[in-house]
């Protein structure tokens, strides 16, 4: 009998050792994640969204990121390193840059600037022909840029989402996000990169999966997405105030995304997912969040299908928010506006949903 309850209890030891010791690639910081209060005003469902048709892009999934180009076509960045272009409602193939190109933007002289998550700062030109601008910050190890944002004079703004998490090394940007956000390590930073003088320096670190970044009209301060700690932060960069930072949108009842400079003064910010509430119960338990990521990745936090994105303006005012109570274009990162259209952006699918503005 002794020697039964011996072997039986075998596993449960197996398991708790497991569960107790495995190393993983996490480190969790305790931190007190804000109550969630749901999706209440200005954040309340209602069914704006629903009116979004979707833009087949054949055989290209993810559009993660959109810009209107020069010539006044849109160009948006896909999960398989490819530039699709739309013309007239037809996408078809541009430029091929590899890695996982996620922000785009473009250039006063027409070219195409992408944050490519495995491969740098890159610029395509309007022939199509790929150069890389800024691949690593040391020479050696690569940056991992996620979204960014180009001042009048040039200069180049981008989010490092993680320099601890890699998404070449951690096949691919999803699963380095839920890595990142579940340690809470603030590996995340704000970089300035000159492509005249090829120089860049940090401007902002310490940030929680540093996502989203757009710049003023006036070009005086930048809006960022911290999407481990569900706000928005702005950056001054003129004036009395400038090199400081202020919280500008904070507990937000979803994972922040890409932001985008619409028009008159709007930014636009893609709510790509809901909060997870164990995410949030375990913020200030870090053992406990280990044991969570040793477990099977279907039992881990998740990204739950969800279809919200807002506007605000540089006081932090919400102007908008669109939501679909069906989730039809899921897990939405952006918004890309134009005159009469907003262009919705997403990490999967393959489908660039569009609203007439007329529709709204």
């Amino acid at each position: 009998m002794k020697k039964a309850l011996q072997v039986s209890a075998a596993p449960l030891l197996i398991a708790l050792l497991y569960l107790g010791l495995w190393p993983v690639p996490i480190e969790p910081v305790a931190w007190q994640a804000p109550p969630d209060n749901g999706l209440v005003d200005p954040f309340a469902p209602n069914d704006l969204l629903q009116v979004a048709t979707g833009i087949d892009l054949g055989t290209l999934e993810g559009p993660e990121d959109a810009t209107l180009g020069r010539d006044f076509y849109i160009y948006v960045t896909t999960l398989d390193g490819q530039i699709a272009r739309i013309r007239n409602r037809r996408a078809e193939q541009f430029a091929f840059v590899d890695g996982r190109p996620l922000g785009i933007e473009t250039a006063d002289d027409g070219a195409l600037i992408i944050a490519n998550s495995f491969l740098g700062l890159q610029r395509v030109d309007l022939q199509g022909n790929l150069s890389t601008l800024l691949g690593s910050l040391d020479g050696e190890t690569p940056v991992y840029p996620n979204n960014l944002a180009i001042a009048d004079d040039g200069k180049i703004y981008f989010t490092e989402a993680s320099a601890k998490f890699g998404a070449d090394k951690y096949r691919g940007t999803y699963n380095a996000s839920l890595l990142d956000i579940m340690e809470h390590g603030g590996h995340g930073s704000v970089i300035e990169f000159d492509p005249a003088s090829g120089a860049a320096r940090i401007l902002l670190d310490g940030l929680n999966y540093a996502n989203g970044i757009a710049i003023s009209a006036d070009n005086s301060f930048l809006v960022v997405a911290e999407t481990g700690s569900y706000r928005v932060i702005k950056y001054w960069l003129t004036g009395a105030n400038a090199g400081q930072t202020e919280v500008l949108l904070e507990n937000l009842p979803g994972f922040p995304d890409n932001i985008k400079s619409g028009l008159n003064g709007r930014f636009w910010l893609g709510l790509a997912a809901p909060r997870n509430a164990l995410l949030d119960e375990l913020s200030d338990k870090p053992w406990l969040r280990k044991v969570v990521q040793r477990l099977p990745a279907t039992l881990r936090p998740q990204a739950v299908a969800s279809s919200q994105v807002i506007a605000f303006n540089g006081t932090g005012e919400i102007l908008m928010n669109l939501y679909d109570p069906e989730a039809r274009f899921p897990t939405l990162t952006g918004v890309l506006e134009t005159n009469q259209s907003l262009y919705l952006t997403t990490l999967f699918g393959h489908e660039l949903p569009v609203i007439a503005k007329r529709d709204l």
